[in-house]
This record gives C-alpha cells, structure tokens and sequence, in this order.
C-alpha cells in the first residue's frame, strides 16, 4: 500500500514545512534506517543528529525547528510520535480481523449469554456459568472465564488469560497472555502461630478501553471492588493488590507494584519498578519515577523519585551531596590531622 503526502496530511493533521506533496511512501522505519519510500518521525531531541543525516522520504517533526536535513518532506505536528502512529496503523500493522464463531472444541455453559455470530471464541476456551460476552469480542485459546464474569463489547483476550468470578470487564478492554484479573488478595491473619488465609471476597472492575500486560496479576478485593479506571494501561509484570483503585488513563510500567487499598488519581504514571504502599493516595498527574518507593500519600502534579519518594529536585540534590561524601570525608580526616599535629 502507498500513501501520498496530502493523504498522511489528511490521517495525521499535518502542515507541509518542506518539500512535495506529489511524493509517495510505502513503508515506515527508524530516522537512521529509512529509506526515500518511508516515513519516520522526530519525537525526542536526543535523535536530531539521526533526523540531520536521515534518508527518509518523509518526516513528521515538531514545528519551528531550525536544522532541517536537504531533500527530505517534512511535515510539521503537534505530536510527531502519534501523528506516526496513526500513519504506521495504515502502512504497517496488519489489521485485526474477526472470524466470527464459536470453536467446537470451546466449553461454555449453557446459560452464558452470548451471541454465536458476533464473537470469536478460539479452540480451548473455557466460559463458566453466568457469564455474559459482549458483541465483537475475541477471546483466544486457552482463555478460562469463571463463573459469573460480565465481559464487554469489542474486547480482545490473548492466549491463556484467567479471569476468576465475578469479574467486571468493559468495553475494549485488552488483556494480554499470561495475565490474571481476580487473584485473591494477599491476605493472611496470625492466629496461634499459624497464618490463617483471609477470604477475598470482592471482585475486580475493569472500566472501558483498560489494558492489562502479560503475566500482570490484578486482585480481587477482601470485600468490596478492586477497579482499574477507563483507560488506564497497566504493562507486564505488574501487582496490582486487592482494593487498588486507580483513577481514569493511567500509566503503570513494568515490574511495579501498587500494595493493598492503595488510591491513584487521574493521569497517573508509576515508573518501572516504582512501588505505592497500602493505603496510600497519589494525586492526579503526579508522576512516581523508576523506582521510587511512595510510603505516605503525594500530592498530585509533580514529579517523585527516591526511596522513599520525595520530589525530584529535593532527591537530585540529596544524591548530589551524597556523592560528595567520600571527597568530605578526606577533607574531615585531613583536617583531623593537621590538628592533632598542631597539639
């Protein structure tokens, strides 16, 4: 497939900076490997001396840039990245498509309500009893629905997902292979030396267009709803523990992990290897750096990082006193010395 230059200013929102609007390109690639039939974007400026020596066909770059490399189109974006994301889902990514039906060898009880002609269930599923399975769904093999779930429309399950009962799923909810929603809770009591298992008796919502990585375990409450807010994206490996509730779009990074009735608000990002202790709240548009370590509640709108977390420049400036230790030190024992000699 070949777009030309007006057609990507059409999908992306883009104004012509340099060059011809009769160029044509097929495909998509890096700054340092395009060549003159692709299109590739500038979205940091740690690349500009990739994007100055680029042989690229078309560029998606931010406005007012200055340096621009000869011989290549430019289209100026507010959000090169997405403005190329939105290109590469034409060009590149082979488009889902849905055969519709029901696998002979998928197990699903009697009373599930759920419309043969418009989903796709794949060999090995299992769907327990009273579970629902909204229109345009697919749900891949290997899946197992327990009992009770309520799946909705336009969702897609890659292999081997579990969703234990009782689950609430929205919308355009993606859950990627390996991942668990509804887990019990980690929750144990001591009583005459023995750690006797707590009931999780909640369950798990998951609003619309959530997306949950590989291998990623979401637990279900003790009592009550652990919920992950519309549009949150939530990568692998992540522990999500019982009565988390997170706010609408987050972002949780890999390996990270969010402790028991701990509260997220809008617009939230927890870094790599970030952690939140239980019962805490981080306030919207607050941002955990890879791992720092939230053992009280933070205020939304800033930027944390450290163990435990404390705001950047605060932390920045700890670590840069820190590293000077060791010269101190010297100095101290130099110091020292010098006055004992003087005694």
């Amino acid at each position: 497939m070949q777009l030309t230059i007006q057609e990507i200013i059409e999908l992306t929102g883009a104004t012509l900076a340099q060059g011809e609007l009769s160029h044509t390109v097929s495909g998509v690639a890096s700054l340092d490997e395009a060549s003159a039939e692709e299109v590739s974007f500038l979205g940091n400026e740690k690349y500009v001396q990739d994007f100055l020596a680029t042989k690229a066909g078309v560029v998606l770059v931010p406005a007012n840039l200055t340096d621009k490399p000869a011989n290549t189109t430019l289209l100026e974006v507010e959000n090169p990245s997405y403005a190329f994301a939105a290109v590469v889902k034409v060009l590149a990514t082979k488009q889902r498509t849905i055969n519709l039906g029901i696998h002979p060898s998928a197990v699903i009880a009697d009373d599930v309500v759920i419309n043969a002609d418009k989903v796709s269930i794949k060999p090995g599923v299992v769907i327990e009893s009273g579970c629902s399975i909204g229109d345009g769904t697919e749900i891949a093999s290997g899946v197992v629905i327990c009992e009770g779930s309520k799946i909705g429309e336009n969702c897609l399950f890659y292999p081997n997902v579990t969703v234990r009962e009782h689950s609430q799923i929205g919308d355009r909810v993606i859950l990627q292979p390996g991942c668990v929603i509804g887990s019990d809770g980690y929750g144990y009591e001591l009583v005459d030396g023995k750690h006797i298992k707590v009931d999780q008796v909640g369950i798990v919502v998951l609003e619309d267009d959530v997306e949950i990585g590989a291998n990623t375990a979401i637990d279900r409450a003790r009592f009550g709803k652990t919920v992950i807010g519309e549009g949150t994206k939530v990568d692998n490996l992540v522990q999500v523990a019982h009565n988390v509730q997170t706010s609408k779009h987050c972002l949780i990074v890999s390996q990270s992990g969010l402790a028991g009735s701990s509260k997220l608000g809008s617009y939230v990002t927890v870094a790599a290897q970030a952690g939140v202790g239980g019962h805490i709240k981080i306030g919207d548009q607050a941002i955990l750096a890879g791992r720092a370590g939230a053992t009280k509640s933070l205020e939304g709108g800033a930027v944390y990082s450290g163990f435990p977390a404390r705001p950047m420049r605060e932390e920045t400036r700890k670590q840069g006193s820190l590293s000077k230790l060791p010269q101190l030190i010297k100095d101290v024992r130099k110091i020292k010395q010098q006055l004992e000699a003087l005694e």
